[in-house]
């Protein structure tokens, strides 16, 4: 399973109970699409962290990171990188 289908699978489990269908990988922001608030922010952090053996500083979380499925695959790929 790549990073993209893990934190699609889990922002559709965890924030939409079951249901994909209004979550476009790259088009829609979490936040204002009202997917997820700042509570959200922290559960879909943890799980980044334990998922992937990233560490999020406060500093990264940002919409720029965190705010689309495709923000987080590319954020999560330059943690891994790094």
């Amino acid at each position: 399973m790549t990073v993209r289908d893990k934190v699609h699978a889990y922002i559709v489990e965890n924030f939409l109970f079951g249901d994909a269908a209004p979550l476009a990988d790259d088009t829609m922001s979490l936040l204002d699409g009202g997917i997820i608030d700042s509570v959200g922010v922290m559960e879909l952090v943890a799980f980044l962290e334990q998922e992937f053996g990233v560490t999020v500083a406060d500093d990264e979380l940002v919409p720029d990171n965190l705010d689309s499925v495709a923000n987080l695959v590319g954020f999560v790929g330059r943690k891994k990188a790094a």
